[in-house]
């Protein structure tokens, strides 16, 4: 019985020391092309209020409460939310806004884990368009470095931002489109 609690306690120890030397940061990021101007791909990321019509978290939870603040878009821009399970409750904060290149976002997640983390979208002019960037960055605690064992946050995450990145694509390339039909 003393061997099977020591060896025990050894396995333990020795995942306990796998789990705490894993990375102390982590970065999602994804990208997409989108036919259109970076003004254009611009607009519904830096206000809040547009959120609803590209962000895949919205989609999760229709039902969702959204709270804005004072000013919905620009540096200083707050929008809270409080939902499912699927989305949890949160608040976020621009940062930065610097039209149209990029947006910088506070994200602090209270349900279903605590976290704050630091959403960036960058968008570059490139032959084909605009090249838009999503990504985010934050701290790993031993108890996301542990659950990054069994679940791949890059994958989980990272789909959700690439089809955040298509609804984009498309609402800005349809409205590029009409743009161009009106002129």
């Amino acid at each position: 019985m003393v061997k099977i609690l020591i060896g025990v306690v050894g396995v333990v120890l020795v995942l306990a020391v796998f789990v705490a030397s894993r990375p102390s940061t982590f970065r999602v990021e994804r990208s997409v092309v989108i036919a259109a101007p970076a003004e254009r791909v611009f607009l519904p990321v830096s206000d809040f209020r547009a959120w609803p019509s590209w962000s895949p978290y919205e989609k999760k939870d229709p039902q969702m409460q959204r709270t804005y603040g004072a000013t919905t878009s620009g540096a200083g821009a707050t929008y809270a939310w409080a939902g499912n399970n699927q989305v949890g409750e949160g608040r976020m904060t621009i940062l930065k806004s610097d039209a149209p290149s990029v947006i910088s976002i506070q994200l602090e997640f209270l349900k279903p884990f605590a976290a704050t983390n630091t959403a960036t979208f960058t968008f570059v002019p490139t032959a084909q368009g605009t090249r838009a960037t999503w990504a985010m960055d934050g701290k790993s605690t031993f108890m996301t470095k542990a659950i990054g064992l069994v679940m791949d946050m890059d994958k989980m995450i990272g789909t959700d931002f690439e089809q955040g990145l298509a609804s984009l694509k498309t609402l800005a390339e349809t409205a590029s489109n009409a743009t161009a039909r009106a002129d």
